[in-house]
């Protein structure tokens, strides 16, 4: 671990105060602490210091400065990744969560969204035009970081992953040069940053593709615990043969009661209202719901529910696994969890990997998993303060050791924590090598740590 001095503190922030106007550099004070804030609250490191950055250039000088001064460097944008990654103890923190403008040009279908922007600022921008982008489920999500690693959420059945939506990025690389990586200039950048995450340069700004779904059916079926072995199985049927317009999110939560619950959140995005709704019926078919509530919607208030739900501020610990189907294993473990449950406010997610995300051939992008799958999420949380933090954590460990199992080789690479070095190492399938070779080339330094990477040993 690379542990900096009072000396190499002193020179960067001396560096970066001849260059970047004065009170954008801090190591105390509130503005400090609102930088060093993010979603996951459990998380305490104390950077040397962060400067925000207003653009490119600042962010050049300050990896320039950073590298000079031997201080690691790590990257704020949404602040939403558990596992604190964009904060290192006595380190640089580019805080780039004031670049949040979003440029919609309606008549192309295209966003020019700045690397701070969440996935509610995209929405939100999108939405006056009819129009909406691929995101994640939650809107306090940063673009940036959600489309580099991936970008699973309710369109990706229809329009891909969010890194299949980017069309550009300006990207500022470890020699403090600004370069924008497309289909046609820097051609190898552009691929591996579409699911090789932050680890190879600071991505700035960015374009992304629009799409013209005006409203969305949308919502919540929550079935008793009494029902969720059948309501389970029957969803293994629906998964296997929904259509490219529904992409359904489900998964096990704590219910109004206390206990748990099978929860199902579908999306459809599709241009026939009745189809959607054909379709939105069945699941209701599976059992006798609690709650039945899927109506007309729109991305931005999609997103809303989801950051509610989820708050910036708990404890959380988050395991991944990703499984070829809900298998009859998988649903065991599903009740495993659910039966379980240490906090009322964990969950278990699957997010389905199907239709358009799975027609791109998995060499197209750095991405490394493109045949159907879902993605399962095990999210331990729970309120500061808590005396069974470390039950809460055994919850989420235990119940990830239990799939493995059923489990495919490596794991969704933004979920991914430090300790999973198992899954890292297959965590980007056979693009492991070409990753790490473009990993050479544009950041021979390493400089950027963002989503884990295996060591080239271990990809051999």
């Amino acid at each position: 671990m690379t542990v900096t001095t009072h000396q190499q503190l002193g020179r960067l922030t001396d560096a970066l105060r001849r260059f970047v106007p004065a009170g954008q550099v801090v190591s105390t004070g509130p503005r400090y602490d609102a930088g060093r804030t993010l979603w996951n609250g459990a998380v305490s490191s104390r950077p040397g210091a962060i400067v925000r950055c207003a653009d490119a250039a600042e962010v050049g000088t300050a990896v320039l400065a950073a590298r000079e001064s031997g201080v690691p460097v790590t990257v704020r944008g949404g602040g939403h990744d558990w596992a604190g990654r964009a904060l290192s103890d006595g380190g640089l923190t580019i805080d780039l969560s004031g670049l949040r403008q979003v440029t919609v040009d309606p008549e192309a279908r295209v966003a020019e969204v700045a690397g701070g922007a969440t996935a509610a600022d995209l929405a939100a921008a999108a939405q006056p035009f009819g129009l909406t982008a691929a995101t994640g489920t939650a809107g306090s999500v940063g673009m940036a970081g959600l489309t580099l690693g991936g970008g699973y959420g309710p369109l990706s059945g229809r329009f891909g992953l969010a890194l299949d939506n980017l069309l550009s990025a300006e990207v500022v690389l470890a020699d403090g040069s600004v370069v924008t990586a497309d289909a046609e200039r820097e051609q190898e950048l552009f691929w591996a940053l579409r699911g090789g995450g932050g680890n190879l340069g600071v991505v700035t700004s960015m374009r992304v593709r629009l799409h013209a779904v005006p409203t969305l059916l949308s919502g919540m079926v929550l079935f008793g615990w009494e029902q969720a072995a059948s309501v389970l199985a029957g969803l293994a049927d629906v998964l296997a043969g929904s259509p490219d317009e529904l992409t359904v999110q489900s998964g096990v939560l704590p219910g109004p009661d206390g206990r748990p619950v099978v929860f199902l959140s579908p999306t459809w995005s599709g241009d026939d209202a009745a189809a959607g709704e054909r379709a939105l019926a069945r699941l209701d078919s599976l059992g006798t719901p609690l709650v039945s509530q899927v109506a007309p919607t729109t991305m931005p208030e999609m997103l809303a529910a989801i950051d509610a739900q989820f708050p910036f501020g708990r404890h959380v610990e988050i395991r991944t696994r990703s499984v070829p189907s809900l298998t009859s294993g998988v649903r065991d473990v599903l009740s495993l969890a659910g039966a379980t449950l240490t906090s009322p406010h964990s969950a278990i997610s699957l997010h389905s990997l199907h239709g358009a995300a799975a027609r791109v051939p998995v060499t197209d992008t750095a991405f490394g998993n493109r045949d159907p799958h879902l993605m399962i999420e095990i999210i331990a949380q729970w309120e500061p303060g808590d005396t069974r933090a470390a039950e809460h954590r055994t919850w989420a460990g235990e119940l990830a050791d239990v799939l493995e199992p059923e489990a495919l080789p490596g794991g969704y690479p933004n979920l991914l924590g430090p300790e999973a070095a198992a899954q890292i190492a297959h965590a980007y399938g056979p693009n492991t090598e070409r990753l790490l070779t473009a990993k050479h080339r544009y950041d021979p330094y390493h400089v950027f740590n963002a989503t884990p990477l295996p060591s080239p040993s271990r990809a051999r």
